[in-house]
């Protein structure tokens, strides 16, 4: 039984880059740079994909990263993961 769906509530695969998410988090992640290793965790457990390294460095001379708070969702898999707790997540006040 394979029925279509009426309502087209949900997203294509693959279209993520193409909407806005951040709007609604009620919390955002806030990256202490001189704190950050570039170790990369934090990209690798992003379901959005919106860490990234800077190619910036800090006092310490290691490459630091940042996020796109367009696309956060503001699920804290980033800060929880984070191996020095440069990572925050804040109330995000709109």
């Amino acid at each position: 039984m394979n029925k279509q769906l009426k309502n087209k509530i949900t997203a294509q695969p693959g279209t993520t880059t193409e909407y806005l998410t951040g709007t609604w988090r009620t919390y955002k992640p806030v990256v202490d740079h001189e704190i950050c290793i570039g170790c990369d965790t934090c990209n690798k457990v992003c379901p959005e994909g919106v860490c990234f390294s800077t190619g910036l460095k800090n006092s310490k001379g290691r490459i630091f990263y940042d996020r796109d708070l367009g696309f956060c969702k503001g699920c804290g898999l980033c800060a929880k993961e984070c191996p020095v707790s440069a990572i925050k997540m804040v109330e995000d006040y709109k």
